[in-house]
């Protein structure tokens, strides 16, 4: 969205401060889109344990301490209505919690004139044991998509969601793996910089529903900043927020390494047709083969390149996999799996490859 706004916005910043201090400095209507992975409100109940049962690292530095329920309710409303005056009025909010909150924070956002759009069950492909075994290992976090208000216009980019599984409607559960390996960012000592750093595969497909090129974004809980990482690399403005000095050093320092995508991220519709095992778009998504990556036929006649909802673009030509390969050939169909190669290691491989290697992902 284009704004008169955007003068007064400290764009593609990471704010140093508390939450609702900062966001009360933001001009109101100027915001397309917040994402909230607030505190999980843990103390209340004497867990020193995060939702997947494990011990939270460091609980001694303030980052989750709530002294009573009306307290993380005062906290919670407080930083919920000024979302709300942040939002253009077809704005929309997501936030991530767990049964600690997620419950409470659903009523609040009601209460407050928000209207629920959707709640997503991120269904962790890899979730952490639970040692105990007093409860069911906890697999999932809860997203709530909610509406500025019942009237907003609301943005939801339905084809490219379509277009990221593989040409069938997107479902309200979620699977995909928790943040681990090189995308987990880790502190001088080797231990994990932030309990709860959210996979950069789950903002992925959060911002390209919901948002389009050159939104404005804002996290009034940046953490690591994957919010804003992933922002950058979509070519959406962000705006986040973050506390915790260390925090927000590892934030501004992730966003300043990501590199914007070339690519217009808007689609159009794709062709439908039977989804196979892995959809195409879930590679993408977890940056498996990044948006902006070439491919091309084995013998180099044609290319495409990536876009983030798992579409293939070649000049003024889009479509799934297997649509623009038959598209380009001029063929009635096109297994795009194996007509399509990509680089690799100064080889060149077929996009099966990506099936074949990462058969447990779903």
């Amino acid at each position: 969205m284009s704004g008169a706004h955007h003068m007064e916005l400290p764009l593609d910043q990471i704010l140093r401060g508390e939450c609702v201090e900062m966001m009360s400095m933001l001009p109101s209507a100027s915001i397309d889109c917040v994402f909230a992975d607030p505190p999980y409100n843990l103390q209340l109940r004497g867990e020193l344990r995060r939702p997947d049962e494990s011990l939270v690292d460091g609980v001694d530095d303030d980052w989750d301490k709530f002294t009573d329920l009306q307290e993380y309710d005062r906290f919670t409303r407080a930083w919920l209505g000024e979302a709300r005056r942040l939002l253009r009025k077809d704005g929309t909010l997501w936030v991530i919690g767990s049964y600690h909150n997620i419950f409470r924070i659903g009523a609040i956002l009601q209460d407050l004139g928000f209207w629920i759009l959707n709640d997503i069950i991120w269904r962790k492909s890899n979730p952490m044991p639970n040692f105990r075994g007093r409860r069911f290992t906890n697999a999932h976090e809860t997203l709530i998509w909610a509406a500025r208000s019942p009237d907003s216009r609301y943005r939801f980019n339905y084809q490219a969601m379509k277009a990221l599984n593989d040409d069938v409607q997107m479902r309200s559960d979620w699977y995909l793996p928790l943040c681990t390996g090189n995308e987990r960012l880790r502190n001088e000592h080797g231990l994990k910089l932030h309990p709860t750093q959210k996979p950069e595969s789950l903002l992925h497909r959060v911002l390209v529903a919901s948002t389009g090129v050159d939104d404005v974004v804002l996290d009034p809980f940046a953490g690591t900043g994957t919010t804003t990482a992933v922002a950058r690399r979509l070519r959406r403005r962000f705006i986040g927020i973050e506390r915790h000095p260390d925090y927000a050093e590892a934030a501004i320092g992730r966003a300043r390494r990501e590199r914007p995508i070339a690519i217009d991220s808007v689609a159009t519709t794709p062709a439908r047709r039977d989804a196979p095992r892995v959809p195409f778009g879930s590679f993408v998504e977890r940056g498996v083969l990044p948006a902006g990556t070439t491919v091309f036929d084995r013998a180099r006649r044609v290319s495409a390149t990536v876009s983030p909802d798992g579409t293939l673009v070649s000049g003024s030509q889009r479509g799934s996999i297997h649509k623009l390969g038959a598209t380009l050939t001029n063929a009635p169909s096109c297994n795009g799996w194996t007509f399509w190669h990509f680089e690799r290691d100064g080889a060149v491989v077929p996009l099966d490859v990506l099936r074949s290697e990462n058969t447990t992902t779903g």
